[in-house]
């Protein structure tokens, strides 16, 4: 199987995905404070698999790495508090050891052979076409990972894995193809007319806006702030022997690569090598300058900085913001951490803990909720007592994937109603959108177009299973207790 698995690990990674990303629910966590009770650190317990606050943190920064990618570098805290990516680091995980779960009512597990032959077949940890140890060892070094997290990691990736495998459809019957070839043709000709939040003018009084403030004033919190020193070390710049030179070329020689992806030569390697021996140094010399920090035994003319500040407000780059976020009373160093310019020793002098606002506070924040709030509320009555008398725009016959042919919406507002308007059950209504946006319509006319083909041959196969996806993860969810141990949201 697993021999299977390397060959497919592509098609395994997007199953993984489908079923600890898609179903993003309510009522998770956001990003705030946590408050572990005893708990033991723990931030989450589903069955009999415990989530800690490190494989949250872990999972949180590959989202947000992900997300930041995807806004070519612009992605930042605040976005990431919008997007709700706490809740949805949270979800990955508890989707996770669902499956884990089921994966030990069934006695599966992942051998040490099974293991080792992933991590061998893995082109990054090899030298010269072949695995080698030593590189194996460096790269996790690099990455700040040990051999024993990154390998009881990867169990736990694998036997995920295994376990989906299992349980996945087996491609699809002709009845089940025909059957959404059929749906996809369906074509509807409708009427329609789209109501926003602007229509509505409303104003905030201040005892309205008060009285919403004194029933989600909880909601309103300042956010926590820290109270750090810090010192650094900035980059040595050493001179080195040939021999140092090439020991180290020929231990790292499968990382120095041209654009094209060819190995460097020695000579054209040099600099990236000299860089790399500097790095590493500054880096031991930094973590001298640790264990002198924690002793308190700092040389005489070293003065650490102080600084406060708050998640949204940082001086420091997320990742190194979160780290800091993570300190404590009885941990209160940060061991070195890399930056532009060297490399950063961080002590917790205090946190200051989050707060509910006053209203003075708050006010700006919720007189503009409110007025939010009071807008969709009154679009929503327009459109209940409008959708079945009112004029609008008449479209062409549509299937749900001609959204472009909608004047007036934006593709997303088009494809998420089409979407909404093809499960519907109702000639005439409203549909409300993501965005706030309402969207009144009235199917005149309804066709089966003929000769409907799938323009994808996997559709009906991604359709099976995603629903299958959908149906496991509600089974495993009723059968395994999920408890959230985490507060101030």
């Amino acid at each position: 199987m697993i021999t299977w698995m390397q060959r497919h690990r592509k098609y395994l990674v997007i199953t993984i995905w489908i079923s600890t990303i898609a179903f993003i629910g309510a009522g998770f966590v956001g990003w705030g404070q946590y408050s572990y009770g005893d708990k033991a650190g723990a931030v989450a317990k589903v069955g009999d698999v415990s989530i800690t606050a490190a494989e949250l943190q872990k999972s949180y920064s590959n989202l947000f790495n992900q997300y930041n990618q995807l806004f070519q570098g612009k992605f930042d805290e605040k976005q990431a508090q919008q997007f709700g990516l706490q809740r949805q680091a949270l979800r990955q995980l508890v989707n996770q050891a669902l499956v884990l779960n089921l994966a030990e009512s069934y006695g599966l597990t992942v051998t040490d052979e099974e293991l080792w032959n992933i991590i061998k077949s893995q082109p990054m940890f090899s030298k010269d076409g072949s695995f080698d140890k030593t590189v194996y060892a460096e790269a996790l070094k690099q990455n700040r990972l040990t051999i024993k997290e990154y390998e009881a990691s990867m169990k736990k990736e694998l036997l995920i894995q295994k376990t989906l495998y299992l349980l996945a459809s087996r491609g699809n019957l002709p009845i089940e193809t025909k059957t959404l070839e059929s749906a996809l043709g369906v074509s509807d000709k409708i009427s329609y007319k789209l109501l926003t939040p602007q229509e509505i003018t409303l104003s905030a009084d201040e005892a309205s806006v008060k009285a919403f403030w004194d029933k989600h004033q909880k909601e309103f919190k300042t956010e926590p702030g820290y109270s750090i020193e810090y010192t650094t070390q900035t980059p040595l710049a050493l001179s080195y022997s040939d021999k140092e030179i090439n020991d180290y070329y020929d231990m790292n020689r499968q990382s120095m690569k041209d654009p094209s992806g060819k190995i460097l030569p020695l000579n054209e390697a040099k600099a990236m090598i000299v860089s790399a021996l500097n790095d590493k140094a500054t880096e031991k010399e930094a973590l001298r300058l640790y264990i002198d920090y924690k002793k308190g035994s700092l040389d005489s003319g070293i003065t650490p900085k102080k600084v406060t500040f708050s998640a949204s407000a940082s001086p420091f780059d997320p990742e190194l913001t979160k780290e800091i976020a993570g300190l404590s009373e009885q941990k209160p160093f940060l061991k070195p951490r890399k930056i532009e310019n060297g490399y950063i020793i961080v002590k917790l002098e205090k946190i200051n803990p989050s707060r509910v606002k006053t209203f003075d506070e708050a006010k700006t924040e919720v007189s503009s909720l409110y007025l939010n709030e009071a807008k969709k509320t009154k679009l929503q009555e327009l459109a209940q007592n409008s959708y079945k008398t009112f004029s609008g725009t008449v479209s062409d016959f549509l299937t749900r994937s001609e959204g472009a042919k909608l004047a007036g919406l934006s593709g997303t507002e088009a494809s998420e109603f089409l979407t909404k308007l093809f499960s519907s059950k109702q000639k005439q209504g409203f549909i409300t959108l993501e965005s706030g946006n309402v969207i009144m319509y009235n199917v005149l006319e309804q066709k089966l177009l003929q000769n409907k083909t799938l323009a994808d041959e996997n559709a009906a196969a991604k359709l099976k299973g995603d629903l299958l996806d959908q149906g496991l993860i509600k089974s495993l969810e009723s059968k395994y207790p999920v408890e959230i141990y985490v507060e101030g949201i």
